[in-house]
């Protein structure tokens, strides 16, 4: 059975001559057995008719936003939930400055800022607007907000020039969004744990000890594991994040409460340890608030070391542990020490001296350590670390 097959396509068509590929592109959908909706924009309009895009899809086109919120079962919150994959094509240097700023001024760039499923964009322009570095900025800002891009191709165009721009085949474009869902459909075999966050070890009812982390690079982790296709719970200390779609979260608040949800959760094929896990608990935290004075002094224990817990015992071991080491010093050498202590498969080593990447960034620079490798990957977003974290997980796995 083609994998396409009963798949939910919301195709956005945008102005350009290229438009009239969309009518291949939905009859090739169609005939693979997907299900297709489209939205039609205004300069769209300009190129194919509404009635031309109904005809081969046998579904109401919708055009503009007035008309899709004034529907109870249909705007632009509900197009987007129904989709299984969002693709638009063509994309216009105009939907995709749009996009990369988070415009929303009419139906599909709303749609687009309002969806939770993954999103395909198919440019098509003019070389000389393809090659502009406001495109180009645009497209580097799109795909790190995770859009894939697929093309554009060169060859020549409908205005007499030669190069970059033409809008990819249809057939091509649904061998691109097979292959994804081939690949999604691969993973779906695999469960998948993050941990993420600072947890608090509470000294009384309103103070605590932490350590430092936004959390941000394990919700991007589980987010990009969640779109690879794998069954992801995310294990989240006290953050200000949202919750990737699509998750199995399970907040906590405490490294021993962090420790007993990674046990309740297993067994899964990897898990990727990268909160800011307290080494150590007040041993008597008190039930009322303490009263200020000149000094006080705490007696701590030492919690659970998690990773080294889950990495030792053959009955919950992942096939796959990874760690994470936020060293100030020695960078290599102590986050070494750690990969054979706690015998995890990998530690993710970062520098938090570095104020440019770490806590709070959206950027980090990290080397991947195992036993018989060292990989440095330079400073780069969060989101897109995660990928690359993902994907070698994926190649390791399979």
């Amino acid at each position: 059975m083609n994998i396409l097959n009963k798949k939910k396509i919301l195709l956005i068509i945008c102005g350009g001559i290229a438009a009239y590929k969309s009518l291949e592109l939905i009859r090739l959908l169609k005939k693979r057995g997907a299900f297709v909706k489209t939205v039609l924009t205004k300069s769209g309009s300009e190129f194919i008719t509404p009635l031309s895009i109904s005809s081969l899809s046998q579904e109401k086109v919708y055009t503009n936003l007035f008309e899709a919120t004034n529907n109870s079962e249909l705007d632009h919150i509900s197009l987007s939930r129904w989709a299984d994959i969002v693709l638009i094509a063509p994309a216009t240097a105009n939907i995709i400055s749009k996009l990369s700023y988070g415009l929303s001024d009419d139906l599909a760039s709303t749609i687009a800022l309002a969806s939770n499923k993954q999103i395909f964009i198919a440019p098509a322009m003019n070389v000389r607007m393809w090659e502009h570095q406001s495109t180009k900025e645009n497209i580097s800002k799109i795909k790190e907000l995770g859009y894939q891009i697929i093309g554009p191709e060169i060859g020549d165009m409908a205005c007499g020039e030669y190069g970059k721009g033409k809008m990819t085949e249809p057939e091509h474009i649904l061998n691109f969004l097979e292959n994804y869902l081939n690949i999604i459909k691969k993973n779906n075999k695999f469960r998948a744990l993050v941990t993420a966050g600072p947890t608090y070890e509470y000294i009384d009812p309103v103070r605590y000890i932490s350590n430092r982390s936004s959390g941000k690079q394990g919700y991007e982790i589980a987010k990009s594991l969640v779109k690879s296709g794998f069954e992801t719970t995310l294990i989240s200390g006290p953050t200000h994040l949202n919750p990737p779609y699509g998750i199995n979260l399970v907040k906590i608040n405490s490294a021993e409460e962090m420790f007993n949800a990674t046990i309740n959760n297993l067994p899964v094929d990897v898990a990727i340890f990268s909160a800011a896990v307290g080494d150590y608990r007040v041993t008597n935290k008190k039930k009322e608030k303490i009263k200020k004075s000149k000094n006080m002094s705490l007696d701590l224990e030492k919690n659970v070391d998690i990773i080294s817990h889950i990495s030792k015992h053959n009955s919950l071991r992942p096939r796959i542990v990874i760690g994470f080491a936020a060293e100030t010093n020695n960078l290599i050498e102590n986050s070494q020490k750690k990969l054979q202590q706690k015998k995890c498969d990998w530690i993710i080593a970062n520098d938090i001296s570095n104020k440019n990447i770490g806590f709070g960034s959206d950027f980090n620079e990290v080397v991947i350590l195992s036993d018989n490798k060292k990989e440095k990957i330079p400073r780069i977003k969060k989101s897109l670390l995660a990928d690359k974290i993902v994907e070698r997980v994926i190649s390791q796995l399979n």
